[in-house]
């Protein structure tokens, strides 16, 4: 036996596809699984699993992935998940609840951070410090209201209640219900509000015990940290414990005899008033072994993944609804399939349900275009070879992947080695047989273990859900007697008093901590080198980029008139969603999905240092290898040039899809809404992105979908209007993330691509803003408010200094944490400050609160003021801001970040100056930002979106809103 730190090795294995070397350990003496993956990641990764099947829907698994982060055995503070937040150089930190797992990963680039955060993290899930007091803070309690009637207050209560006004939510849960009743997927891993209230204390420390041991854990190391050390360390942790028997076994589900059907209401306004949701849902009987897994992603993306892909492309044209539901197939112990629509009326839930049966049977008879699928074989091989997880740790996608199959007692290191599935694959494909068509015959047609859900409009529930809380506590309320009502006030007293006690400094000194000289002083940068290919502006990135290179084609949006703003989102998918001169949708997203990494629109609005105009452009970004990058170049001429902007069934199908997808947004992302709303007051290229892509821009889709049956003309005539003024090669920006070789190869195709596109003289228009009301309530069907308040400091006369940054970050994880979160009971309270805009505000998530939350708002000039600061609480203050402002990147996004600097002037001179005004922070700065926070507060402006009564009752209150509209 091989035993190493008290680790037995059971397996050593290089994986070339991650370039990685992968050692599969177990404890000896706890029976616990190592993963422990080396390679040369400086972005390290580590995380720690236990399987938590949920009892009910109290949410326990979830409170409870709250509550070990509120102190511990060797950390008796109140929150030292928050002061990590403040003080480290982390690239990931968090603690994510499943259905059946939870999983606490960290990250970092630094070495000493990276092994600070993994000793706090163990600590607190092996000896947290779960009171009956941590309990009432993340879970529920009871408290007293002003009239005297009980409420409910909790922070997993609150966040629950905002997650459950989403439909999309509240559909998730359903299918899974209807594919396993009676199982433990059947139940809200997340807790439902109506159940949370149940959970005891006895109950919540009982999970804990039963399932964070050692002997129910999954560990995970990824990086170029020392091997040995990750040992070491994890042996000193596990010593004092002993191997137990843990039963959280997930057991299949039986499977149906016939298909069955489920309806359950979703909470809706009265623009929702006949908007159906309907899915078809197929649970397969046996876990896919990894060449079928392979298989069903590549399915996947062939029926659904893109605008052209058959079973997708023929619910959108049958017009029986607006956009899909969230489609494809989900991995759990059994993976299934759901795909459906949203926004269907009544009267045709059943002819959705006909067509997705009626369209898997003909692509089954008729066969799937072998194009397409080879457009899907390419694009799925092209994201494993890429291994882009966007601004995720690579190793922490890594984990996930691995717990597909660790987490149920299969070998974790299969869903990671791509190649022999991937060989055998195309290898079936390459012999014929109707490989793809006999998995949709086989794992959903004959499979009898289908369900429909329905999800139906219901414009009372939240109300009725409402009432049905009032009824549930005033019968509580009146069984009590004088003594626990006193006992029920003196819970909440002593729990304010914890909440309002600060850790004493003995206790703080104990969190491991960096110091300032553990930070590098300079910037880190971005190789850039500016020239011109005619008339064209060309900013070039050398970075390795292992063969791929990355474009992106900006049009400046200042060269339309603002009254086309609101189509310029429309405009941006119109370019790849309508077919061309030669190709058709379908075509030309097979050539996209065949010779490319893929292309998509994106926008980018920003203010400009020292300037009163903002920067405002439209992208196209695209991939390929460079090999094959005069095909990418093909296609952008090709849709630039000749996207049929006259295909008008499709553009009312974006039309739809987009405002049925901004609609389904404004629950899930509140904060962000009001925030861009009230941004949208200050400054241009806030107003900007608003009109592009805020609330504005959702009322701008309703009217402008009723324009495409109405007035045709005019719609096309605008679309054709805002081509010929963006695709214009002197007023074009590109932007290309390759190396050396690279560019060598790739500049005369770039050349050959900008000489075919449209010259001619460059005219900036004069935009005017015209802001909205400086308070503006907006009314959504939800229990929770979503409240921003904020002004311009630069209007105020601040001039910017670093430490801005600094105050801004500590004032969000202490302040805003405290009051908003810890004591008002929402899910989340922030603040951010634009350096470029000077526009500072606070938002707030998933709140109960209103008016309180705006009184917290007001008060954090006096806390400010009032602030006794530690030299170490200072320091890791400094640290947080230092972590973002050196975030960790991948090559395609540090090419794009260093160009976004190029365009407002972010120069390096300007970003080492504030950096170094960041490192040099003193306490003083602090109490001068309070001045500056005083003055906002009498010029600012204010935004809400929330429940109806809650907004009515405020503004009855207070008079605080000059305009209230209803946007859902």
């Amino acid at each position: 036996m091989n035993i190493t730190h008290g680790f037995e090795l059971l397996r050593e294995q290089q994986i070339p596809e991650l370039n990685t070397l992968a050692r599969l350990y177990r404890h000896v003496a706890t029976g616990t699984e190592l993963l422990s993956l080396i390679n040369d990641d400086e972005n390290k990764v580590f995380g720690i699993t236990f399987r938590t099947p949920p009892p009910d829907s109290t949410g326990v698994a979830h409170i409870l992935e709250h509550s070990v982060l509120c102190g511990s055995e060797k950390y008796p503070l109140k929150k030292p998940f928050v002061e990590l937040l403040k003080g480290s150089l982390k690239t990931f930190l968090n603690a994510i609840t499943f259905s059946d797992k939870t999983v606490y990963p960290v990250a970092s680039t630094n070495t000493k951070d990276f092994y600070n955060l993994i000793d706090v993290y163990l600590d607190a899930v092996f000896h947290p410090r779960i009171t009956p007091e941590v309990l009432q803070q993340e879970g529920w309690r009871y408290e007293l209201n002003e009239d005297g009637s009980l409420g409910y207050r909790g922070v997993v209560f609150n966040e629950m209640k905002g997650a459950n006004a989403s439909p999309d939510r509240v559909l998730y849960v359903a299918v899974q219900r209807s594919l396993f009743p009676g199982h433990v997927y059947s139940v809200d891993s997340g807790g439902d509000p109506a159940v949370i209230p149940n959970l005891t204390y006895e109950q919540f420390r009982a999970f804990h015990e039963r399932y964070y041991h050692p002997s129910n854990a999954l560990i995970f190391f990824y990086g170029d940290d020392d091997p040995e050390e990750r040992l070491r360390l994890l042996e000193r942790v596990l010593a004092p414990f002993e191997r137990i028997s843990v039963d959280a076994t997930i057991p299949l589900q039986p499977p149906f005899r016939e298909p069955q059907r489920l309806e359950v209401p979703y909470p809706a306004g009265p623009n929702s008033a006949d908007k159906h949701m309907v899915t078809v849902n197929w649970l397969l009987p046996d876990p896919p072994d990894v060449e079928e897994a392979l298989a069903l992603d590549i399915l996947e993306h062939a029926l659904v993944g893109t605008p052209a892909s058959p079973l997708r492309k023929a619910l959108i044209d049958s017009g029986l609804g607006e956009n899909l539901t969230g489609s494809g197939f989900a991995r759990l112990r059994q993976t299934f399939f759901t795909v459906g629509l949203k926004g269907v009326k009544g009267e045709h839930v059943h002819a959705v349900e006909n067509m997705i049966i009626d369209t898997l049977g003909r692509l089954v008879h008729d066969g799937i275009d072998p194009q397409t699928i080879e457009a899907a074989v390419n694009t799925v091989e092209f994201q494993l070879r890429e291994n882009n997880t966007g601004s995720y740790p690579r190793g922490l996608v890594v984990l996930f992947r691995a717990l597909d199959t660790w987490l149920y007692g299969e070998d974790p290191l299969a869903p990671l080695m791509f190649e022999a599935p991937l060989r055998a694959v195309k290898q079936r494909l390459h012999n014929g047989g109707r490989f793809f068509e006999r998995l949709i015959e086989e794992r959903l047609l004959r499979n009898p273990h289908r369900t429909t859900v329905v999800l139906v409009p219901d414009l009372e529930l939240t109300n009725r859900q409402n009432a049905a809380e009032r009824e549930r506590l005033a019968a509580i309320r009146a069984t009590l007697d004088d003594a626990q009502i006193e006992q029920i006030a003196t819970t909440a007293a002593r729990l304010k008093q914890i909440q309002e006690t600060p850790d004493p400094p003995e206790a703080l000194a104990l969190l491991p901590s960096l110091t300032i000289a553990d930070l590098d002083r300079k910037i880190k940068t971005t190789p850039t080198e500016e020239m011109h290919i005619g008339a064209t502006r060309v900013l070039l990135h050398d970075l390795f980029t292992n063969g791929i290179v990355y474009i992106d084609v900006g049009m400046n949006l200042h060269t339309l008139p603002q009254e086309l703003l609101p189509y310029v989102t429309i405009f941006g998918r119109a370019l790849l969603e309508t077919g061309t001169q030669h190709d058709d949708i379908i075509q030309l997203t097979q050539r996209i999905g065949r010779d490319t990494g893929g292309i998509f629109p994106q926008t980018f609005t920003s203010a400009m240092r020292g300037q009163s105009d903002g920067a405002a452009w439209l992208f196209l970004r695209g991939k390929a290898i460079v090999e094959k990058s005069d095909a990418l170049l093909d296609i952008l001429h090709d849709v630039v040039h000749s996207a049929r902007l006259d295909n008008r069934d499709r553009i009312r199908q974006i039309v739809r899809e987009e405002r049925a997808s901004r609609e389904a947004s404004l629950i899930p992302a509140g904060h962000t809404a009001v925030n861009t709303r009230l941004r949208a007051r200050f400054n241009e290229a806030d107003w900007a992105a608003e009109q592009i892509g805020g609330v504005s821009y959702l009322l701008f889709l309703r009217r402008v979908e009723r324009a495409i049956d109405e007035e045709w003309d005019t719609v096309y005539t605008v679309l054709e209007r805002m081509r010929s003024l963006l695709v214009n090669r002197s007023a074009l920006l590109v932007n290309v993330t390759v190396d050396a070789a690279g560019w060598d190869r790739f500049r005369p195709r770039l050349e050959a691509f900008l000489d075919r596109l449209p010259a001619g003289e460059s005219v900036l228009a004069a935009w005017n803003p015209q802001p909205g009301a400086l308070s503006e309530g907006l009314i959504i069907p939800a229990n929770v408010n979503y409240v921003a308040k904020g002004a311009s400091l630069y209007r105020l006369g601040y001039r910017l200094h670093g430490s801005a940054l600094v105050v801004t970050r500590y004032l969000m994880t202490t302040w805003l944490w405290e009051q908003i979160r810890e004591q008002g009971g929402a899910y989340g309270g922030f603040c951010s400050f634009d350096p470029r805009s000077g526009m500072f505000s606070y938002t707030s998530y998933r709140d109960p609160n209103l008016l309180r939350t705006i009184e917290v708002y007001d008060r954090s000039a006096a806390f400010l003021r009032q602030l006794e600061l530690s030299e170490k609480e200072l320091t890791r203050a400094i640290i947080g801001v230092i972590a973002e402002l050196d975030a960790y990147q991948l090559p395609d996004a540090r090419g794009f970040t260093a160009m976004a600097r190029h365009i407002v002037g972010d120069d390096d001179a300007y970003r080492q100056q504030v950096r170094d005004e960041v490192l040099g922070t003193t306490p003083a700065d602090f109490r001068a930002f309070a001045d500056v926070l005083d003055m906002l507060h009498e010029n600012a402006a204010l935004v809400v979106m929330g429940n109806e009564d809650a907004i009515t009752a405020a503004n009855q209150e207070r008079a605080l809103f000059a305009a209230i509209t209803r946007v859902l």
